[in-house]
C-alpha cells in the first residue's frame, strides 16, 4: 500500500495558481513519503517512523504553509469503511436521527466520500431512511439491527466524534509546520515583547536560542520576567499551525486537541453547502504554549488511557508540538528532577519520542517543540553535564539596573491610572533599596504601586504615590523579604 499524504501547503504567491499550487503539493509530499532504504520496505507505509517522516519533509521543505486537504474517499481518508461505520452508528444511538450532511460534519469527512458508505448500510438495513431532505439527501436513523450493531461498538469504544487522522500525517504536518522552518530577526522579537521592558543584550541571546529550535534555560533570581519572557517567546513565530482533533494508530485512538490548551483560530471557515473546504478532522490553532509548574508528574508525559472509554489522551509534550513547552520553577516539581531528565534526555537530542499504546507497542512521535526551563535555582546545581550538553542555551534574566527600574514604573503607571513622578522613584531606590541593600526586581514597581493605589482608594486619598502611601506599600509589601 502506498501511502498519499492528504494535504497540499498554500502559496505564498497568488501569481503561481491554485491548480499548480495544489498539484506541486502533492508531488513534494508524495516524494516525503516514498520508502527510500531497504529498511523502510519491510514496514507497511503508514507505519514509518517519526523520525523519517521528518527527516524526509526536511529534505523537501517548501516555504508556503501547510494545509490540510480534504479527501476525495474514506481510504484516500487513510481510514477503513469499518471504523466510520462504527462512528455512524454510535453518532445516530446517541442522536436518534440526522441527514447524511449532518453526519458528514460530525465525522468531518465529506459528504460524497459517504454516500455509498451510507447506501451500503441501507441496503444491509442497519439504517433507515426517516424522511427525504434538501439536496437529494436523507435523514437516516438506526433500525434495530443498527440500534443492536451500535451499542456494541459503544461498549467497545465510546467515541463518536471527528473521525481520526492517521499518525503518519500527523508526523508530516509537524515536520511541515516545525519551528524550525523559520527564521527569527530582531524585529520579531522586539514585536513579540512589545510590552516587556527588555534590554538589547537579553533579545540579542534570545534570538538565537529560539532560531535554533532546541532546549533552553532561563535562570535569575524571582521576579524579572522569565515566565513571561517565555510566555511570549512562541509569539515570534506568528502563524497558525493545523493539528488533528483526534490520532488513530494500529486501531487506537488518542486525542490531541485539547480546547484548555489549544485556542482555535478566530478566522471564519469557509465552506460549501456547510462543508469545510479544508479536512474538517483537522482544527486550526494559534501555535500552543504550554505552562506546567510544580504539578508536573510523569503520568503527565505519558498517553493516559481512559479503560470505560477505551480512548487515550496524548501527553502534553505531544500537544505542545510546533510551540512552546514551559517548565516553569524547574527544579520544584513533585517528580524529582532526575526522573524527568531522564525521561526527555534522548527526546531533547533526537527530536522524537517514544509513547506505550494501551497494547503495549511502543511507537514514536515527534518531539518538536521548544522545550524552556526556567527556574530560580543555578542550571549546574540542578542537572548533571550531560543534560546540560542537551540544553545548549543558559541565558540568565539578571536584575534590573537603576535606569531600568524607573522605566518599569514609567510604563506600568499609566496603566494602573497612578501618575509617577522621578522624585517618588529617587526617594523609593535612595530609602528602601539602596539605603537598605536589597536588590531590584522588575517586578517590584507593578506590585508596590497596586498597593499604592489600594492604599489611596481605601483612604478615598487621590491616586498617587505620596511618601505615606509608598511607606505602607514598602512595609506591606516587604514585611517578610
Amino acid at each position: 500500500m502506498t501511502l498519499t499524504p492528504r494535504f497540499q501547503m498554500e502559496s505564498d504567491s497568488l501569481e503561481a495558481g491554485a491548480a499548480s499550487s495544489s498539484a506541486g503539493a502533492e508531488k513534494l509530499f508524495e516524494g516525503a513519503a516514498e520508502p527510500e532504504s531497504s529498511e523502510d520496505s519491510s514496514l507497511p507505509s503508514r507505519m514509518i517512523g517519526a523520525h523519517d517522516g521528518a527527516r524526509r519533509a526536511e529534505e523537501h521543505r517548501d516555504p508556503g504553509t501547510f494545509c490540510p486537504r480534504k479527501p476525495h474517499s474514506i481510504e484516500d481518508a487513510g481510514l477503513t469503511t469499518e471504523l466510520v461505520e462504527q462512528l455512524i452508528c454510535k453518532f445516530l444511538l446517541t442522536r436518534g436521527g440526522s441527514t447524511g450532511r449532518r453526519i458528514a460534519q460530525q465525522t468531518g469527512l465529506p459528504f460524497r466520500s459517504l454516500e455509498p458508505l451510507l447506501v451500503r448500510l441501507k441496503n444491509e438495513m442497519v439504517l433507515a431512511y426517516k424522511r427525504t431532505a434538501a439536496a437529494g439527501d436523507y435523514e437516516y436513523i438506526l433500525t434495530d439491527v443498527g440500534i443492536d450493531r451500535g451499542r456494541r461498538y459503544m461498549a467497545a469504544c465510546t467515541y463518536a466524534e471527528s473521525a481520526p487522522v492517521p499518525l503518519e500525517d500527523y508526523v508530516a504536518s509537524v515536520a511541515a509546520q516545525s519551528l524550525t522552518r523559520h527564521r527569527i530577526s530582531i524585529e520579531h522579537l522586539q514585536e513579540a515583547f512589545f510590552d516587556l521592558l527588555i534590554d538589547k543584550r537579553l533579545l540579542d541571546r534570545l534570538g538565537p536560542a529560539i532560531n535554533a529550535g532546541k532546549g533552553m534555560f532561563l535562570y535569575g533570581p524571582p521576579g524579572n520576567g522569565k515566565t513571561s519572557i517565555a510566555e511570549r517567546v512562541i509569539r515570534c513565530f506568528g502563524s497558525d499551525i493545523w493539528i488533528p482533533r483526534t490520532i488513530i494508530v494500529d486501531s487506537h485512538l488518542f486525542r490531541v486537541f485539547d480546547p484548555i490548551i489549544h485556542q482555535e483560530s478566530g478566522e471564519p471557515e469557509s465552506s460549501i453547502m456547510g462543508e469545510a473546504l479544508e479536512d474538517a478532522r483537522w482544527v486550526r490553532v494559534r501555535r500552543p504554549s504550554v505552562v506546567v509548574g510544580g504539578e508536573l508528574t510523569m503520568d503527565q508525559l505519558e498517553m493516559r488511557h481512559d479503560p470505560q472509554s477505551n480512548m487515550s489522551e496524548a501527553p502534553i509534550q505531544l500537544k505542545s508540538n510546533c510551540g512552546a513547552l514551559l517548565i516553569d520553577d524547574f527544579g520544584r516539581q513533585r517528580m524529582p528532577v532526575d526522573e524527568l531528565l531522564n525521561r526527555w534526555i534522548v527526546p531533547l537530542e533526537k527530536r522524537y519520542d517514544f509513547q506505550k499504546l494501551p497494547s503495549g507497542k511502543k511507537i514514536q512521535v515527534p518531539f518538536d517543540q521548544l522545550v524552556i526551563f526556567a527556574t530560580n535555582l543555578q542550571p549546574r546545581d540542578l542537572v548533571d553535564e550531560a543534560f546540560l550538553r542537551r540544553i545548549p542555551y543558559k541565558i540568565e534574566v539578571a536584575d534590573p539596573s537603576p535606569d531600568q527600574f524607573r522605566r518599569i514604573f514609567e510604563l506600568v503607571g499609566p496603566s494602573l491610572g497612578l501618575p509617577v513622578t522621578p522624585e517618588a522613584i529617587d526617594g523609593l531606590i535612595e530609602r528602601h533599596y539602596a539605603g537598605v541593600g536589597r536588590p531590584m526586581r522588575a517586578c517590584h514597581p507593578r506590585d508596590l504601586m497596586l498597593q499604592v493605589r489600594s492604599y489611596c482608594m481605601y483612604h478615598k486619598l487621590p491616586v498617587e504615590m505620596t511618601e505615606e502611601s509608598l511607606q505602607f506599600a514598602v512595609e506591606n509589601y516587604f514585611a517578610v523579604l
